[in-house]
């Protein structure tokens, strides 16, 4: 389960502008300040089964949005290239002609 929170939580904050008004209420409300469904109902008198069916569909386009525009991926490709970068700056004589292939890989990243 705390995978998939911090999944969403991440795909969250990469396409929560193309999201409506109320999906971001009820997306943040459940994935970043951990109300229950049934916490989120109540806030916006409706039924917890319709916050319930709003989370899932959301969560389907956040897939979607993901899907076609790998933005979640890339960030992670991204942060594991800069690790291995970071190790292999803390070697004694980093070569230059592997730093280049490090920095190539990033640069296809975009």
């Amino acid at each position: 389960m705390l995978e998939k929170t911090t999944r969403f939580n991440f795909l969250f904050d990469f396409y929560q502008a193309l999201l409506t008004p109320k999906q971001r209420n009820y997306m943040s409300l459940y994935y970043l300040d951990d109300y229950s469904l049934g916490e989120i109902a109540e806030e916006f008198e409706i039924s917890r089964q319709a916050v319930y069916d709003n989370i899932k569909r959301t969560e389907t386009m956040l897939e979607e949005y993901e899907e076609k525009l790998n933005l979640f991926s890339k960030f992670q490709e991204r942060n594991k290239i800069i690790k291995q970068m970071q190790l292999f700056l803390a070697e004694e004589k980093p070569d230059k002609d592997k730093l280049i292939q490090y920095l190539n890989l990033l640069e296809e990243l975009d």
